[in-house]
């Protein structure tokens, strides 16, 4: 395998005395960026898949692109493997086996490494197999998909693993008044479930990460429209937390971390939530439902307020929240938001050398009347027409209500965007994995 100076995307095979060459063109080298190496070492896992090409051998020295400098041996290795490893992920598991699938890729030989960048692909390997991991679980169907299945999956996911499971039901969380997360799943013959995880890679206040883990959003009463494909996916957020955690523990970082998985199937069935009743939450706060389908931050408002007993330094969560986030921002970043500057600027820093791109939206006291509730302390949506509106930034604002009360840095990631992989990212089609390396990155930098 080689690169030219051709155009981005040109790829060339020649076969010759039982060997094939993968040519693929990297452009002008001089424009090449971390952005631009990423989507290029995935592309020789595609390339020599529609090839059929089992096993790969490339140089070191062809990896080693000047305007990549400013990364480590080991940096550079881990990059390379996580992305390799990344490309070569389907979601075959319910499909049966033909002849005429692309076979996946064995191996990848690489000669002329250094001992940094072999340890830097050791640890890539790892990091990609735990984001496919994540997309395994986040392509599930939803009928395969409850709230029960998913804390089964966060214990499966730490078998083996200095990390503590434990999940409540319905009992547990009426106990505790989680008004919010139990509304959400009324309408669903299967009850609501909330998971705790916790590695304790080190002593002191821990990173709290919360996940949207809606099963299956049918939008509830306000029943969504034809087009709302891939629902099965809103539990992307949880799925992404759960590896994330995961991917600390099996890494053996020196950090104290703890995934919140609220989850709920949101469904119209009798009992389901309707349109203008009113939830309590676990804050205490009361809930207008303006619109049943937006329940995903319901059920975040009782994991972020659970989340302040652990006294966190941090509290960061994953959702799948908005259409608006899309209309925004495309397919190419997740949205941030927060109101604490030194934790965007590490967020924003981190998805840049992770590859989980993010963009931060304002979270203005102007938006804050969006959340206002004429018979509730909030709502949690702007009615239409006016709710067609920053509905990401809404959905944070509606956030911020119940997270203000942690005392500590927090943020919020709209990842609706980058649920799945996009044209141009060099990935099969179905979850993307996203924000699974960010996280990480994160609890490895955070300095409180």
């Amino acid at each position: 395998m080689s690169f030219t100076t051709e155009a981005k995307g040109t790829k060339r095979v020649v076969r010759e005395k039982g060997s094939t060459t993968l040519e693929i063109g990297a452009g002008n080298k001089s424009e090449m960026s971390q952005r631009t190496f990423i989507t290029l070492v995935r592309s020789i896992v595609q390339t020599a898949k529609l090839e059929r090409v089992e096993k790969i051998s490339l140089g070191a020295a062809t990896l080693a692109f000047p305007q990549l400098k400013q990364l480590t041996d080991q940096e550079l290795g881990s990059l390379v493997a996580q992305n390799l490893v990344m490309a070569n992920y389907e979601f075959r598991t319910y499909k049966t086996p033909s002849k005429k699938d692309l076979p996946l890729v064995r191996s990848v030989q690489i000669s002329g490494a250094s001992k940094a960048f072999q340890a830097g692909i050791k640890k890539g390997v790892v990091i990609g197999q735990e984001v496919n991991a994540c997309r395994e679980l986040a392509n599930t169907p939803g009928g395969d998909m409850t709230p029960q299945t998913l804390a089964k999956a966060a214990k499966l996911a730490v078998k083996g693993l200095p990390v503590s499971v434990r999940t409540l039901g319905v009992p547990e969380m009426q106990k505790l008044g989680m008004g919010a997360i139990l509304g959400v799943g009324k309408g669903s013959q299967t009850p609501p479930t909330f998971t705790i995880m916790e590695y304790k890679g080190a002593t002191g206040a821990p990173i709290v990460l919360a996940g949207k883990g809606i099963t299956f959003d049918s939008g509830g009463i306000n029943l969504k429209s034809g087009d709302g494909h891939e629902m099965h996916m809103d539990m992307s957020g949880a799925a992404a937390v759960i590896h994330a955690v995961a991917l600390a523990a099996r890494l053996k970082s020196k950090k104290h971390v703890i995934g919140l998985i609220p989850a709920a199937e949101n469904m119209p069935g009798n009992g389901a939530l309707r349109p203008h009743d009113i939830l309590k939450s676990l804050s205490g706060k009361t809930i207008e439902v303006v619109n049943t389908d937006a329940e995903g931050r319901l059920v975040l408002a009782d994991a972020l307020t659970y989340a302040k007993r652990f006294k966190p330094s941090a509290v960061i969560d994953v959702a799948t929240l908005t259409g608006s986030a899309m209309s925004a921002l495309g397919l190419y970043a997740s949205a941030l938001l927060t109101r604490d500057e030194k934790l965007a600027t590490e967020l924003l820093k981190l998805s840049e050398t992770s590859g989980d791109y993010l963009w931060q939206l304002p979270m203005w006291d102007e938006y804050e009347e969006s959340v206002k509730s004429n018979v509730a302390d909030v709502a949690n949506c702007v009615p239409m027409p006016a709710g067609r509106y920053a509905g990401s930034i809404n959905g944070g604002m509606f956030l911020w209500q119940f997270a203000q009360e942690l005392n500590c840095p927090w943020a919020h990631l709209d990842i609706a965007p980058r649920m799945t992989s996009a044209p141009g990212d060099e990935l099969a089609k179905g979850a993307a994995g996203e924000p699974v390396r960010l996280l990480y990155a994160f609890i490895e930098g955070w300095k409180p």
